[in-house]
């Protein structure tokens, strides 16, 4: 007995020994190639990562995050068959993460990478635009949750239109994969700007941030610049494939099986005051029927709409009010309020317009195109909103200050706040009439609907 006892010791002993032996290699090789990793030398890094990542897989992440970056230099350094040895290996990669960390591999996030490593490598794999539109359809059903990056989906619907063109979809298919894809980047552009918000003080300017913070921040306007680039391609992508020409026949046909599809009527409504084709009797039909069937916030914004085309300003009016009422998410709540002032914008009226964009402010803080509007509709009035020359120019600084408010909450809209500012300025008093006017540092007071001041700048 004690003899089975010892040889059972004995056994597992060595069993240890040999576990603690491996463990020691095991770490020896990951230090080694991280190491190579960290100074960017992935081609001494090559070797002894491989070795660990067919030895043991399941030894440490590090394997599938630094093998990644090993992979991604070996495919921008190579040409030919041995680049598409590494593509094809990448993607292999990516499957064994899946199978060895799966709680820490999103199947939408690494599948829609994989197919965009296809598509950006097409030729040198020779995939043709039907085998691409599969594998990212395939990639999009699997987890459409963790399907977000920009790219890919820009990509995927770009895939989507070239199938449609060639006659492999219908229209309906079209639609719907051009709604649900607006939609999911309207969910992250949601996300990341609730994200921002947080940044921001009760005035909308930007709160003093830890490095940590900064860095998140960064990464958020990073993530909302891309998918204001995206959102603008795939409308560009569809171009006149959805223009009423189009929508409205398809609507018409459809309508009597889909009457009491609340998502369809949704969708028809919002697609087709998008394209501008609120002024045809089947808009009106179809915000009636979902109305009836689910009134929301913006069937009463849309009815809102069809009362002021027939002259009921008061009765739009209620509309518009109780569309806010109606929606409870802050975000949406601001893009429903910026629509009611864009539409007091188009119609001049300036002072109700400000009114609810400052509404929308409010509930989005970082919405940096409202204080531009807001600076487009002060510029235009400037002649209209002053009692000499000099006062009337003054109006183009005000303007210049609301613009400069947009750059501030949204670095997207830098660019173009800068540019209403160079022209601003340039409209206002130069400093040769400031001095000529002796009204350097004077505070002036804007009449009219503005009802605002500004001071002329020291000298």
């Amino acid at each position: 007995m004690k003899s089975k006892l010892t040889i059972f010791i004995t056994f597992i002993a060595l069993s240890m020994t040999n576990v603690f032996a491996q463990n020691e290699e095991d770490l020896q090789t990951l230090s080694i190639f991280s190491e190579y990793v960290k100074s960017k030398n992935y081609d001494a890094a090559y070797t002894p990562w491989m070795e660990l990542r067919n030895r043991n897989p399941r030894f440490n992440k590090a394997i599938f995050i630094y093998g990644e970056r090993i992979l991604k230099s070996k495919i921008k350094k190579t040409t030919a068959a041995e680049q598409v040895a590494y593509i094809n290996d990448m993607i292999k990669l990516w499957e064994e993460r899946a199978t060895f960390f799966p709680s820490i591999t999103p199947k939408g996030t690494y599948m829609a990478k994989a197919c965009q490593l296809k598509y950006d490598n097409r030729k040198a794999l020779g995939l043709t635009k039907e085998e691409l539109y599969t594998s990212f359809g395939e990639a999009y059903a699997a987890d459409a949750k963790t399907f977000t990056n920009p790219k890919s989906l820009y990509t995927y619907f770009s895939l989507v239109v070239d199938m449609y063109d060639a006659g492999t979809i219908p229209a309906q298919d079209l639609f719907n994969m051009y709604d649900e894809i607006t939609e999911k980047v309207e969910s992250e552009v949601k996300s990341y700007t609730n994200k921002r918000n947080a940044f921001l003080d009760e005035d909308g300017e930007p709160k003093e941030l830890s490095r940590s913070d900064s860095s998140k921040l960064k990464s958020y306007n990073s993530y909302l610049s891309a998918y204001d680039k995206i959102s603008s391609s795939i409308d560009t992508k569809l171009g006149t494939r959805a223009n009423c020409e189009n929508l409205i026949p398809l609507y018409t046909r459809d309508f009597e099986a889909f009457k009491n599809d609340g998502v369809w009527l949704q969708r028809a409504m919002n697609r087709m005051y998008n394209k501008g084709c609120n002024d045809d009797p089947l808009f009106v039909k179809i915000v009636e029927q979902k109305n009836t069937l689910e009134p929301n916030a913006d069937t009463a914004f849309y009815l809102g709409i069809l009362k002021e085309k027939a002259g009921q300003s008061t009765e739009a009016l209620n509309f518009y009010n109780q569309a806010v009422d109606l929606e409870t998410d802050n975000f949406a709540k601001s893009k429903i309020l910026f629509k009611i002032a864009t539409n007091f914008k188009k119609k001049g009226q300036y002072g109700q317009a400000r009114s609810y964009y400052m509404k929308a402010l409010k509930f989005n803080p970082s919405l940096g195109k409202a204080y531009l509007a807001i600076s487009a509709m002060y510029a235009k009035s400037a002649n209209n909103c002053g009692t000499d020359n000099f006062s009337k120019r003054a109006v183009y600084w005000l303007a210049a200050n609301e613009a400069a408010k947009a750059g501030r909450v949204d670095p997207n809209m830098k660019k173009n706040a800068a540019k209403s500012i160079a022209n601003y300025k340039a409209k206002a008093p130069q400093k040769s009439e400031i001095f000529s006017s002796g009204r350097a540092g004077q505070t002036i007071s804007i009449g009219c609907w503005i009802q605002r001041s500004v001071t002329v700048p020291n000298l």
